[in-house]
């Protein structure tokens, strides 16, 4: 009788452990080679270091500035000698011809000259022909400017310092107190100052400069509707206009979430096994479903917007279709778990179909619509400033145009702080209902009677 030994020799099985070892080893050092070797080709493809070369901190450092305080725009016509004086240098926050702030000395019928004290030593003076700039530690820089020979501009000697732009047709100074910017047409000063002026009241109102104590005094004596009326009507900040781009900005979300959910809820019960038992409506209406989420909101944006034009409603109707596919999606794997014990208990005291889902579906379904709704509000809102800037309605237009002048950062700052308030806003009222529609019970009063059973109040 043959025998044949079937047992693996202790050398091979040792082999074929190192082996399994070396090959896991293997593996797990490959995945991090290779997600390395990724962000180094992404590192390289995407240009990182010619972006870190092209990064400009002095504008980086002048919208830091921009945001959270304001210019004052001294301003002389080349080629009339006019020097205006303007808050941001707008027409709305234009000094009155001859007047001007302290630290402004306007030519009189003695002197042509204007000079503007920037303090600690920096002066810059309009002269008929020249502008001069004395600068502490560095001399007077000289321009002329000539719509022949450009801008012809004298130095201190020595080589031109970083903060100095020089060019045939341009001079830029940047200094800690201020700018001075000459071209052959304007030459121009700019003084930073901090806070946000003419926030409350522009300069043509009479309430301009005056104390918060007069100012409810005047208020108190019968001036009240005066005041709200010119903070309500600021020209520079626009305070009514923003009130109603924000209220749009609701509307957008609040129309676009809920008329999602009352569209999706029906459709829901089509994508589902135990209320469809149609295989073709259930993939039809999945499929549907897959279409009109699978398309982000901005692209269904730019869609509407071509067929029914821009608008408020446009954005709605963007946010309704894309959010209808995501809660058909969400309410219809709620509604495949809802429990058949309580839909035959309804069913067995003779309800009808439709009585039936409103008693024995709806009820069980409910925490879960109104939580995705509530969330998807929240959340939409801030998808609606966004939307808004493409359809052309709410503070998500406002602040495009105010990015696109690129000067105007402290109203982009001023409409961030809003859309942060608002969402805050959102999230807390959210939040609220939530408690107060799901958990039921919960803010509702509770006391013990005598028998020690608790006794709930409204």
């Amino acid at each position: 009788m043959t025998t044949f030994d079937t047992s693996v020799p202790p050398t091979l099985r040792k082999l074929d452990m190192e082996r399994l070892f070396l090959r896991k080893r293997l593996v797990s050092l490959a995945f991090p080679l290779i997600i390395l070797a990724y962000l180094v080709y992404v590192f390289f493809a995407f240009d990182v270091p010619g972006l870190a070369e092209r990064l400009n901190p002095q504008n980086a450092r002048t919208f830091v500035a921009d945001s959270y305080s304001y210019k004052t725009h001294v301003t002389r016509d080349n080629r009339s000698g006019e020097v205006s004086v303007a808050i941001e240098g707008e027409r709305k926050g234009a000094y009155p011809q001859g007047e001007a702030p302290e630290w402004v000395q306007l030519a009189t019928a003695s002197s042509d000259v204007t000079t503007i004290d920037l303090e600690d030593g920096y002066v810059v003076r309009f002269g008929s022909e020249t502008v001069e700039f004395d600068i502490p530690g560095y001399g007077t820089i000289r321009a002329t400017p000539s719509r022949s020979a450009g801008v012809q501009a004298e130095f201190p000697a020595g080589d031109l310092p970083d903060w100095i732009n020089a060019s045939k047709n341009r001079l830029a100074i940047t200094t800690e107190a201020g700018r001075l910017t000459v071209t052959r047409n304007r030459a121009e000063v700019f003084r930073y100052f901090a806070g946000w002026e003419l926030f409350f009241f522009t300069l043509d109102s009479p309430y301009h400069g005056v104390g918060l104590g007069k100012l409810m005094t005047l208020a108190a004596t019968g001036e009240a509707g005066a005041i709200f009326h010119d903070f309500w009507t600021n020209k520079m900040w626009r305070h009514q206009d923003v009130a109603w781009a924000i209220f749009e900005t609701l509307l957008m979300a609040f129309l676009g979430t809920m008329g999602a959910g009352m569209i999706a809820l029906p459709l829901a019960f089509a994508a589902t096994r135990n209320f469809m038992p149609l295989r073709t409506i259930r993939f039809a209406t999945r499929r549907l479903f897959d279409f009109v989420r699978g398309v982000d909101s901005l692209i269904w944006t730019v869609v509407l917007a071509r067929a029914f034009g821009p608008g408020p409603l446009t954005g709605a109707l963007a946010i309704l279709v894309t959010d209808t596919g995501t809660f058909g999606k969400i309410f219809s794997e709620a509604l495949e778990n809802v429990d058949q014990k309580q839909i035959e208990g309804v069913a067995s005291t003779g309800a009808k179909p439709a009585q039936r889902y409103r008693f024995g579906v709806i009820p069980q379904i409910t925490p879960i619509l109104l939580s995705q709704l509530l969330y998807f509000l929240e959340s939409n809102t801030r998808s609606a400033t966004i939307i808004g800037a493409i359809t052309g309605g709410g503070i998500g237009l406002l602040l495009t145009q105010a990015i696109i002048t690129q000067k105007d950062w402290e109203e982009v700052a001023y409409y961030i702080v809003l859309i942060i308030l608002m969402v805050m806003l959102m999230d807390w009222l959210s939040g609220w209902l939530r408690s107060r529609l799901i958990k039921g019970e919960q803010g509702r009063k509770g006391r013990k009677t005598k028998s020690g059973k608790a006794l709930l109040l409204p």
